[in-house]
């Protein structure tokens, strides 16, 4: 394998530039994404990318649905992205025009489009190799689907094959380069947590042209098991999926934070916080391996005491802190301060991502497209009519400041009902935790909890 480096990545090619109109909706979705919708978000590796005019295949783990292609897109700005997605969002012809204008090009699958249309992929390989033989970035997701846990599947051979034929048709005397790359999330489903994007190092795959002319499948798969192994490195992967549940429970709380703590990393700050949770997964996975019986009956315990909170509406950080009757009390005296600022909020920002959030997960089977939705119908309906309708009428009947002022104050408006939703479930939480009919069980609670942390601590040491 060859890694690149930042200086030899020369600027060879000269991509299409996109036009004003796109740009302007790349601001536009900017301004929802990260904005408002995202609290904060890290990138690491940034360096990593080659200069914009260099053929790159850019390839990443898939886990949220639009939110990966997207985040991806308004971080890197100054080139022309393309990206694959499902076929089935090109039926409508507007919508066609439009997504291809954005640079998003069809992806036929024989499990939903048939036989007959998987042919028509050629026409998007083509499209696709034109890209790249211009310079211009691609962007694919080589488990061919999304998953519904912080896990890496199987890879597929498709991306190589667009790389290798772009090279092809530039007789194999430019190189394509291959550059991994992770998302990973706080939280898939909520507005207001942290996102990162981590790109690792660029695979050059020139010095694979000659090996891949007398043996392509072959070095191909070489080429893969290398890009999914950096990608794997990269993100946070669960290989017990049996224990998932007990082991993701046990990472996001309070042990997570405990094993942070004790192991130098910062919880509260993600690309720390990862390292700290690839760290954690990898002790509790090998602990399994090497005392199957105790771990087993530690995770018996903690999907019991997972689900116990769960029937209380408690969470587990109340077990850390601990809170009595007066916290409760203090906290809902500041709601009840708050309330006045949260009504006057919540009125012009109630639509965005706060209802929507609401009903689509009733709506929507599939959870991982929960944050696609919100983000799409907030972007799309509800920022609009929360925002630029009246930003329009005020500026008319009011006046440019009063305008102005609305546009300033609006998501700040959203992050302050947002928050004060997020202290409300506290407070009942909290409420919950002191309330005198549920005294004994939370006593046992107390109990199970300081026993899993106390096994798990003699375990992992």
């Amino acid at each position: 394998m060859q890694v690149l480096k930042p200086e030899s990545m020369r600027k060879n090619l000269i991509p299409r530039e996109h036009p004003w109109f796109i740009k302007a909706f790349r601001a536009y979705l900017q301004y929802v994404n990260s904005g408002m919708y995202f609290r904060r978000e890290h990138i690491v590796g940034l360096e990593n990318v080659p200069a914009n005019g260099t053929p790159v295949v850019l390839v990443s783990n898939h886990q949220n649905c639009l939110n990966d292609p997207l985040c991806v897109c308004l971080k890197l700005t100054d080139r022309r992205m393309n990206f694959l997605a499902r076929a089935n969002v090109f039926k409508n012809p507007i919508f066609n025009k439009a997504l291809r204008a954005m640079g998003l090009l069809p992806a036929y699958r024989m499990g939903y489009e048939g036989y007959k249309e998987v042919l028509r992929n050629q026409e998007t390989i083509d499209d696709a190799c034109k890209a790249l033989t211009d310079g211009e970035t691609v962007m694919l997701y080589p488990e061919a689907g999304h998953q519904d846990k912080r896990w890496l599947g199987i890879f597929k051979l498709g991306y190589l094959r667009i790389a290798f034929a772009a090279a092809e048709k530039m007789n194999f005397e430019e190189d394509v380069v291959v550059l991994p790359s992770c998302n990973h999330y706080s939280n898939y489903f909520h507005a207001r947590t942290d996102m990162m994007i981590k790109f690792g190092k660029p695979i050059s795959l020139k010095p694979y042209y000659e090996r891949y002319q007398q043996a392509p499948r072959e070095t191909m798969m070489e080429i893969n098991r290398i890009v999914r192994s950096e990608i794997q490195e990269m993100m946070l992967h669960v290989d017990d999926l049996e224990h998932y549940d007990q082991i993701d429970f046990l990472r996001e709380n309070g042990y997570g934070k405990k094993f942070a703590k004790a192991n130098g990393f910062n919880f509260n700050y993600l690309p720390s916080r990862l390292l700290s949770d690839q760290k954690l997964v990898n002790c509790l996975q090998n602990a399994y391996k090497e005392h199957p019986e105790e771990m087993e009956s530690i995770y018996k315990d903690t999907a019991h005491f997972a689900s116990e909170i769960k029937r209380l509406n408690i969470r587990d950080w109340l077990f850390q802190r601990n809170p009595g009757a007066e916290a409760a009390i203090f906290r809902g005296l500041g709601l009840l301060l708050l309330l006045p600022l949260f009504i006057v909020s919540i009125i012009p920002t109630a639509l965005l991502f706060i209802l929507p959030e609401i009903f689509l997960k009733k709506l929507i089977k599939d959870q991982m497209f929960v944050s696609t939705f919100n983000v799409a119908v907030s972007a799309l309906i509800t920022v609009p009519i929360c925002l630029i309708i009246p930003i329009v009428l005020l500026w008319v009947y009011v006046g440019f400041w009063w305008a102005l002022g609305y546009f300033i104050a609006f998501p700040l408006m959203f992050i302050l009902a947002w928050n004060y939703i997020r202290m409300f479930l506290k407070f009942i939480g909290s409420c919950n935790f002191v309330a005198r009919r549920n005294r004994s069980t939370i006593k046992e609670l107390k109990v199970l909890r300081k026993s899993i942390f106390d096994r798990l601590d003699a375990i992992l040491k």
